[in-house]
């Protein structure tokens, strides 16, 4: 028998009360050799808060879903799918799917350079007023006039030499005037 990824459907907002429940479950039943691994998919966020302050935190990727690392038979299924929380597996004809490799990876969001993809939010508008903070630029007051949330750049009109011009910056060169 093969050890394969699963998607066990959880409640949302319970992924890691399951992980840990079925953990438990895992060392009281003795199904260490079947049940291996369970991953919850998470990314990091970078928040840009009041002021400009980052604020660096995990994310799950997909809510309401674990994968779980085992081999599939009647008594291990049994083991994950009797964990509270959990509702079921993914699959077809109620049967769980397997994840290939190339699945598994873009659930994970693993890539072959080794480093996961990271996201920024941040709390900015087209026209909101923000002062840059360091760079050649510092001090200058201007307007937002582009955001670009994945590259983790925005785009401020700035009046230098009373003429508006526009600059690129990055999310930590820039703060919120109120």
């Amino acid at each position: 028998m093969s050890k394969r990824w699963y998607v066990v459907h959880t409640y949302s907002g319970y992924e890691n009360r399951v992980k840990t429940d079925l953990e438990h479950r895992i060392e009281t039943m003795g199904m260490q050799d079947r049940i291996f691994d369970i991953q919850i998919p998470m990314e990091r966020v970078t928040e840009i808060k009041e002021g400009g302050k980052r604020e660096t935190k995990d994310s799950k990727i997909f809510p309401g879903y674990v994968l779980v690392r085992m081999e599939m038979d009647d008594d291990s299924w049994t083991c994950v799918r009797n964990t509270p929380g959990v509702t079921g597996f993914l699959g077809g004809n109620g049967k769980p799917s397997p994840l290939s490799r190339e699945e598994y990876n873009k659930m994970m969001r693993k890539s072959d350079k080794g480093n996961g993809a990271k996201r920024t939010a941040v709390n900015l508008e087209i026209g909101t007023s923000v002062r840059v903070t360091s760079g050649p630029l510092t001090d200058f007051d201007g307007q937002v006039t582009e955001v670009n949330a994945e590259q983790g750049k925005v785009k401020v009109a700035l009046l230098i030499f009373g003429r508006e011009t526009p600059v690129e910056l990055t999310f930590d060169q820039i703060e919120v005037i109120a």
